[in-house]
């Protein structure tokens, strides 16, 4: 059960081969549920023929027009970079990563992100993840192709799944996690709030809103924290329209 709500996310591939490599990695490791978001080249017979044997995985990818909707109702994303970044995200290595997922995917859907084979996730895309994982690799040739990188990750999925006892976290929770969707409504309401009560200016941004962002994904919100959030900024906006 855990391992059908985990879903398998290529942004933008531009390479229907990796696609198709991609399949037979997730199948190998007992994986079917792939989302692609944009493929460039897809439906493609070079995918079927690089699939090998794993056509139904291929048959059953979710096509989809944005990232928005490949995240649909999940309620962990995790992103994978070879890059470092300006700013930094919470970073995971491979076993953490997929024992992390496991365990998120036995209360719901949950993403496991790969970017386009030239550039990977953008900042952006990445601003969609609780956390990074980053697989070690020789410093002086670190780039990994897509369908490696899915096949060594699906295999530590597949692991921390088999494993009798994984690390967790129990926490009690009153409600459901929240969902990506529920995550960006509260991030256009809470940038919203901070441009109108001047903490933000919209003219100078800077990195304030990426930042807020990675600390609210690291909390890991339920439903019932996040109507409790979503009141106080929603407060805040009465407050300021009664002065």
């Amino acid at each position: 059960m855990a391992l059908s709500n985990i879903r398998i996310v290529l942004v933008r591939p531009t390479h229907p081969g990796n696609v198709g490599a991609t399949a037979r990695a997730m199948k190998n490791m007992s994986l079917r549920s792939l989302y692609l978001v944009e493929p460039e080249k897809f439906p493609s017979p070079e995918a079927t023929d690089r699939a090998v044997g794993a056509d139904d995985v291929l048959q059953g990818a979710v096509i989809c027009a944005s990232l928005d909707e490949a995240l649909k109702d999940c309620h962990l994303v995790i992103g994978t970079s070879a890059r470092m970044r300006r700013i930094e995200w919470p970073t995971l290595d491979p076993a953490a990563g997929a024992n992390r997922l496991v365990q998120g995917a036995q209360h719901g859907p949950v993403a496991f992100l790969f970017g386009q084979e030239r550039t990977g996730l953008l900042n952006s895309e990445l601003d969609r993840c609780h956390f990074v994982v980053t697989i070690p690799a020789d410093p002086s040739y670190s780039s990994l192709n897509l369908a490696s990188a899915v096949q060594i990750l699906a295999y530590e999925i597949y692991r921390a799944a088999l494993a009798e006892k994984l690390e967790t976290v129990r926490e009690p929770r009153e409600g459901r996690p929240a969902s990506d969707a529920d995550m960006q409504r509260f991030y256009q309401h809470l940038e919203e709030v901070l441009q109108q009560i001047g903490f933000l200016d919209p003219a100078n941004p800077r990195f304030l809103m990426r930042r807020l962002m990675r600390l609210f994904n690291r909390a890991g919100l339920d439903d019932n924290e996040m109507n409790i959030l979503r009141g106080i900024l929603t407060a805040t906006q009465q407050g300021r329209h009664k002065t």
